[in-house]
């Protein structure tokens, strides 16, 4: 069926090229009553909803675009509708958000929303888009704010798949790291302290020892594709979050009676990212019956780069068993993989 093509924004289509990837879809700018989010759209929108939120220093192509034209993804595709969200001031060629925020004279005049209000935000995007309910995935901060939507909409998330998710609030070792990245980043300053950070953060030490390529590359985004000012405030909101409050309760007749997500939720990580130990920390204050945890063999902090196929295998697992995606066998998937290496 032939995408429908209603309201299209085109400013900004040509230059949104990163990581030297061809883009899809068509983009939108939503006004809400906290700033313009910039949406992404992918697909049938007449199809059930996927709404994908990215990480600090990423994007919406930087976190997604790989994975979602990944070969094994588009028949799952076929299925859905993504809209691919971000944070405000995050796209690629935003200007800086803020008066006087990029000579650094008045770096706290402009307000950037709280990740509780970017979750407030997505409410807007559903409306002007007509979703209903959605899928949600999201990865690192961009998993912390559908999260939060979640605990507050419960009925427009019909279930999540999380990637290096945290419910906590930020350590101290985060805290004093990021508050040093947000100083230089909100005067304008992406510094090669803040670069290395943002890497060790998205992969881990493993990933980037054992592959240049992926140091090469993100580092390069990070120098041409990210407005330092806008990250610092992203950074600075993310730094700033409170913890979740879940309670897990075994007794189901008072499950809904605490705080926790009343969806199917997955909870996915590297063995060797940065972020294990929070999201184990997550699967523990959750509801085991909806949570499945999964931690991905030979794989840093960022699985959909580094291991797309086991992603993308958990994922249609996570969809068909929730009645999506009509089955497509295991052994049709790895037929035409082996035909695809072939050619």
């Amino acid at each position: 069926m032939a995408e429908k093509l209603t309201d299209i924004e085109l400013d900004g289509i040509s230059s949104t090229r990163t990581l030297d990837r061809e883009t899809t879809g068509t983009e939108e700018n939503v006004e809400t009553s906290l700033g313009l989010v910039h949406v992404r759209v992918q697909g049938d929108r007449s199809k059930t909803a996927i709404l994908t939120y990215h990480d600090i220093g990423l994007n919406d192509i930087t976190c997604f675009h790989g994975f979602f034209s990944y070969d094994d993804m588009h028949d799952i595709l076929n299925h859905f509708c993504v809209y691919h969200v971000n944070a405000p001031g995050q796209e690629e060629g935003a200007m800086p958000l803020g008066l006087g925020a990029t000579d650094g004279s008045h770096p706290d005049v402009f307000q950037y929303p709280s990740v509780d209000q970017l979750a407030d935000m997505i409410l807007p995007v559903m409306q002007h888009f007509q979703i209903r309910r959605f899928i949600g995935v999201g990865v690192g901060a961009g998993a912390n704010i559908l999260t939060r939507f979640a605990l507050c909409h419960p009925k427009a998330v019909d279930s999540l798949f999380l990637i290096n998710p945290t419910c906590q609030k930020a350590g101290w070792t985060e805290w004093a790291y990021q508050k040093m990245n947000v100083f230089y980043l909100k005067r304008g300053m992406m510094t090669e302290y803040t670069k290395n950070y943002l890497l060790w953060y998205w992969f881990g030490d493993k990933t980037l020892e054992d592959n240049h390529y992926y140091a090469h590359l993100f580092k390069e985004q990070a120098t041409n594709k990210v407005n330092p000012v806008n990250l610092g405030y992203f950074i600075e909101s993310f730094i700033r979050r409170s913890d979740l409050g879940f309670v897990r309760e075994h007794d189901p007749a008072k499950k809904h009676e605490v705080r926790t997500l009343h969806c199917n939720v997955m909870l996915v990580t590297g063995d060797n990212s940065p972020h294990v130990d929070s999201t184990v920390d997550m699967n523990s204050k959750l509801d085991p019956m909806e949570t499945t945890w999964m931690k991905i063999a030979d794989c840093g902090g960022m699985p959909l780069e580094e291991q797309p196929e086991k992603v993308c295998d958990a994922f249609r697992l996570f969809l068909q068993g929730m009645g999506y995606v009509p089955s497509l066998s295991q052994c049709k998937i790895v037929e035409k993989r082996a035909s695809s290496h072939h050619h």
